[in-house]
């Protein structure tokens, strides 16, 4: 599959910017997009509520002390669209199964996910994630490294609580181990590297698109590959099924990461929940539109934008202007057309499944990845 994906962004750097009919359909059917956005919100809204006690219920096992319980369960309560629960459920429903098999399981998803959260702000030193005080910032970094075990303790609790719980601990450990791989080759690509021996043997001078791609699939993707695997195998699905459900997740896990590094440039920073040009503040080179920004800018341009990158602590004036830089080039409209031809990607290979109600929200989900705005 990784070939594949880097064949696809050299073909993109090696071609015009060419203008793509968006997925939703032409511009007469643009009005229909918004009520589709909030089908899926409900949807969304939906599988917390089904899925929130049971994650609460899972990581507060056997926690006597309640001030404890409450700073476990901190990072939960703080919100969270439960995409990969969602993705879990729908691809079991899918292909026939039953949400009941599937809850444990999907709750176990949403526990890794938010477990490399807690991870990811300790690294990129971030104080403030869904608008609240990281975990790290409330409680410390000793007392969240410890809390991370917790979480580490709870994804496994999931699995065996789960119908199918040797399978579905096993993707679990690989997932944890690939996104861990993912996390690392982010914090190599970083502009002003880490004081840290291994950052410093091991960083690559030079950052290509697919180089990116090689640490999206593994940081963002896997997971979402993960969530789709895991309910089809809660379903007892075949394997053309399932291969097809994890093509979709990987796909659609690809579109997420480049609609994040869009936000992070272009997003609303109310609707966003965090600040606009974190990704310059913090050194990323891991960012595609840096990265075709940089590609197509010359001369003093292209100068000042890697001397704010290069800045330890770059002011928000600076942040302003790398973003004003970036938005000179058509950096925006490359990211785009290329998080749609990932989406396009991810529902033709739901083809294969039974035409129902889940596969419909799974293309519906496919959509709302591209529209979303946090």
């Amino acid at each position: 599959m990784l070939p594949f994906l880097l064949a696809m962004a050299l073909k993109e750097l090696l071609t015009p910017l060419r203008v793509i009919t968006p997925i939703i359909g032409k511009a007469d059917k643009r009005s229909a997009e918004p009520l589709a956005q909030d089908a899926v919100v409900k949807e969304l809204e939906k599988v917390s509520k089904e899925i929130d006690p049971i994650i609460v219920s899972i990581l507060s096992h056997n926690i006597k002390d309640a001030h404890l319980r409450e700073a476990v369960i901190y990072q939960m309560l703080a919100g969270g669209k439960r995409l990969r629960p969602a993705l879990a459920l729908f691809s079991a429903r899918a292909c026939g199964g039953k949400a009941n098999d599937t809850l444990n399981a999907a709750a176990g998803l949403e526990i890794l996910h938010n477990y490399t959260l807690i991870i990811d702000d300790i690294i990129d030193n971030s104080v403030i994630r869904r608008g609240k005080p990281t975990v790290w910032n409330k409680y410390g970094t000793n007392i969240t490294q410890c809390l991370g075990i917790y979480y580490a303790a709870g994804i496994f609790r999931a699995a065996e609580l789960s119908p199918h719980g040797q399978k579905i601990s096993r993707i679990f450990s690989e997932t944890m181990k690939t996104v861990s791989e993912g996390e690392v080759l982010d914090i190599l690509m970083e502009e002003t590297p880490k004081d840290e021996p291994y950052i410093k043997a091991n960083r690559p001078e030079k950052i290509s698109v697919e180089d990116y791609f090689q640490m999206v699939s593994k940081k963002t993707a896997a997971l979402l590959e993960a969530s789709c695997h895991v309910g089809a195998v809660c379903a007892e699905a075949g394997d053309k099924e399932t291969q097809a459900l994890r093509d979709f997740g990987y796909s659609i896990g690809i579109a997420f990461q480049i609609q994040d590094d869009i936000l992070d440039m272009f997003g609303d920073e109310k609707k966003f929940n965090k600040k606009i040009g974190k990704d310059i503040q913090e050194h990323k080179r891991g960012n595609i539109v840096i990265l075709y920004a940089t590609s197509e800018l010359k001369g003093e341009r292209k100068n000042r934008l890697m001397d704010i990158l290069h800045s330890i602590t770059p002011s928000d004036q600076e942040i302003a202007e790398a973003l004003d830089i970036i938005k000179s080039t058509t950096a925006l409209g490359k990211a785009k057309s290329l998080g749609e031809k990932f989406v396009e990607k991810a529902k033709a290979s739901l083809n294969v499944l039974p035409d129902n109600t889940y596969r419909s929200m799974l293309n519906m989900l496919a959509d709302f990845i591209l529209s979303r705005e946090k």
